[in-house]
């Protein structure tokens, strides 16, 4: 196998790129792929078996009805909330063909510490990606101040989760564009005992 192989499982993963939820379009997934993407983002490292995640669908019927729920509690929550910010939260919760709320749901108290948890639920969440590019598709995860609202948690979710993303899922409507990565001599590095700082 060689980097140049462009069928491989690794040129697959390869070639995942986000897309920005506002570019992605119809067709989106059908329900049932949607339930397959649920599936392989489940089989995500996750220590103790716990299952610390949940995966909520909000059906298309259901998008403007989270929208006009989000700009309420903008409204409630934002000093000098505008029209034009209660617009942008409608417009938000119905971009995209598809949405999928991804929570983290640590077990507490447990002896598997709640960082391993969440880290889990992060992983959840590329699984995802990576299912909605495996089957034709393209995903972007987004996070922003609905994801650290309570009250917006408690419309997926309750007391003790935590709003890992929302993951906007459909066909991109014009090429995705490659971002910067970085040279893997900035990020990779071989440890040896004299590695680190003072060293």
């Amino acid at each position: 196998m060689t980097f140049n192989d462009t069928t491989s499982p690794l040129a697959l993963l390869r070639t995942r790129r986000s897309g920005k939820p506002r570019d992605l379009g119809a067709p989106g997934p059908s329900p049932e792929q949607l339930d397959e993407m649920i599936a392989v983002a489940a089989r995500t490292p996750d220590h103790g078996k716990l299952f610390p995640w949940r995966f909520v669908v909000v059906p298309d019927e259901a998008r403007v009805a989270l929208g006009e729920k989000l700009a309420a509690i903008l409204r409630s929550e934002k000093e000098g909330c505008t029209e034009r910010d209660e617009e942008a939260a409608i417009q938000f919760a119905t971009q995209a063909p598809a949405l999928v709320v991804v929570l983290s749901a640590p077990v507490v108290p447990h002896k598997i510490p709640v960082w391993e948890q969440e880290l889990s639920a992060g992983a959840a969440c590329m699984n995802l990606l990576h299912a909605a590019h495996a089957m034709g598709f393209a995903g972007g995860w987004l996070t922003g101040w609905a994801a650290y609202s309570d009250a917006v948690r408690d419309l997926f979710g309750g007391e003790g989760q935590k709003i890992a993303g929302f993951v906007f899922i459909g066909t991109p409507e014009r090429p995705l564009e490659e971002r910067p990565r970085p040279e893997l001599s900035e990020i990779a590095h071989r440890w040896n005992p004299g590695y680190g700082p003072g060293a």
